[in-house]
């Protein structure tokens, strides 16, 4: 928790106009000495520590500071009151909720038409009201429609402004959160939408250069999210197509960063397509790119990307150098230089990622020790990979031969799947379902194929 400055602040409320931003003067007094990436971090540490994720890093801080976010959505709300108890939104320099949407807003002044805020930004609030209510009734098809909003609505031909290139970056920021929570399946296709409007912005061309650079990241991570919604439900060539898009948008951009993250999730489903050897070149070029990053958390990420490459080869000296490598680098702690995307990167993805190298090279007695290490490290938060980690503990645990703590790990992974879609952990509990079938006359294993649906091919067994 960051401690509270001497002295309450005194500034009044941050209001503004639509057209004229004021900045958040009593929110700079509570960031107090530390740097924008350092307090980001700050805010990441005390949302873990209530259970919260928000996706926090300098540029968002400047957004709040300049008046450009008039007042946070409702888990930074929770964050920042855990930051500083005892002050409310209006202590900390926010305008009231009501003022700034729904009647209120609607409502509010604009001196000129062209001044409003753009439509693309209005209909993708941070966690809008309607997205709090999808979040209480709805399932996960609810939450995609109601989250993700109309982006793709045709729109007036002009050039893009800073608000629009923020309201790319919100969207980035809504697909993850989600996709952290419910898994891929019902997000990809609502997700194409809000896709198919940046790249017409970024066609648009922006007001200002500052303005075109955001743009060309913002698109970037979006073709990057799209497509890793893509990977997660096995549509491995649309995921193919969209990080491809996100690398030469990279080039074009001369982005270090982003050409970094997108060679990282190339490798990761060239891994996952079978295709091992280009996984490692993706990896390697990765590094390269994320060396003039400073994140050491970034390229021990990236290192066990390359692993993941040398165990699909079945190098198992290449693969154990390279995961040396990533526990190394890993040690060395996080910094302000780590990418936003790289919010779900800690101890429990270390170890599930291990896991799985030790799983293609065949052990399963090691990968089932550490996939079970990553379950139990898991932020709740993550409740996609809270359902991966475990159900590769199932399959793990299944070709080691225990199959009872197979199967009650499988039946804890199905306990899951009613917030969780993913193609991919029901492919693996089908395939565990297929290695535990001959010993079906066990308890605990008859009780799980009895509620996994049957698996292929195993009709009158």
């Amino acid at each position: 928790m960051v401690p509270p400055p001497a002295s309450r602040p005194t500034s009044p409320p941050a209001v503004r106009t639509r057209s004229e931003p004021r900045p958040n003067t009593a929110f700079r007094e509570l960031r107090g000495s530390l740097s924008p990436g350092e307090f980001a971090a700050a805010v990441r540490r005390a949302a873990r520590e209530i259970g919260e994720q928000v996706s926090c890093d300098a540029r968002y801080i400047g957004r709040v500071e300049s008046g450009e976010i008039r007042c946070p959505n409702y888990a930074y709300e929770r964050v920042f009151r855990h930051m500083f108890p005892g002050r409310t939104l209006g202590d900390m320099g926010f305008s009231p909720r009501e003022s700034v949407r729904g009647r209120g807003a609607r409502g509010a002044p604009v001196a000129r038409a062209h001044e409003a805020e753009p439509p693309l930004l209005a209909e993708i609030h941070e966690e809008s009201d309607v997205l709090r209510r999808a979040f209480m009734t709805g399932g996960t098809a609810a939450l995609a429609t109601a989250s993700l909003g109309p982006i793709a609505a045709d729109r007036p031909r002009r050039r893009a402004a800073a608000a629009d290139a923020a309201a790319v970056e919100d969207a980035v920021r809504r697909i993850r959160l989600l996709d952290d929570r419910h898994g891929a399946d019902g997000l990809y296709r609502r997700a194409a939408g809000p896709l198919r409007g940046a790249y017409a912005l970024l066609d648009a061309g922006a007001e200002r250069q500052s303005t075109n650079d955001r743009l060309h990241a913002g698109v970037g991570e979006l073709a990057l999210s799209v497509g890793w919604l893509a990977h997660d439900s096995g549509r491995f060539a649309d995921a193919r197509s969209h990080y491809a898009e996100a690398l030469a948008t990279a080039r074009v951009s001369g982005d270090a960063a982003l050409e970094a993250h997108a060679f990282c999730n190339t490798a990761f489903l060239a891994r996952d397509a079978g295709r091992p050897r280009e996984a490692v070149r993706a990896a390697q070029a990765a590094q390269r790119a994320a060396r003039r990053l400073a994140s050491h958390r970034l390229l021990s990420l990236l290192a066990l990307r390359e692993a993941g490459g040398w165990a699909g080869l079945g190098d198992r000296t290449a693969c154990q150098g390279a995961l040396l490598r990533a526990h190394t680098l890993f040690a060395r702690g996080p910094s302000a230089a780590d990418p936003e995307w790289m919010s779900f990167f800690g101890e429990a993805e270390l170890e599930g990622l291990e896991s799985q190298c030790w799983a293609a090279l065949g052990d399963w007695a090691r990968a089932a020790r550490h996939a079970r290490r990553a379950a139990a490290l898991q932020d709740p938060h993550f409740a996609r990979n809270t359902a991966l980690f475990t159900a590769e503990l199932a399959g793990d645990l299944a070709r080691e031969g225990v199959v009872d703590e197979a199967a009650a790990a499988g039946l804890r992974v199905l306990g899951l799947l009613g917030d969780v879609e993913s193609a991919r952990v029901r492919a693996m509990l089908d395939d565990t379902a297929r290695t535990l079938l001959p010993h079906r006359r066990t308890a605990p294993v008859a009780e799980f194929l009895s509620r996994v649906e049957p698996p292929p091919g195993t009709a009158g067994a």
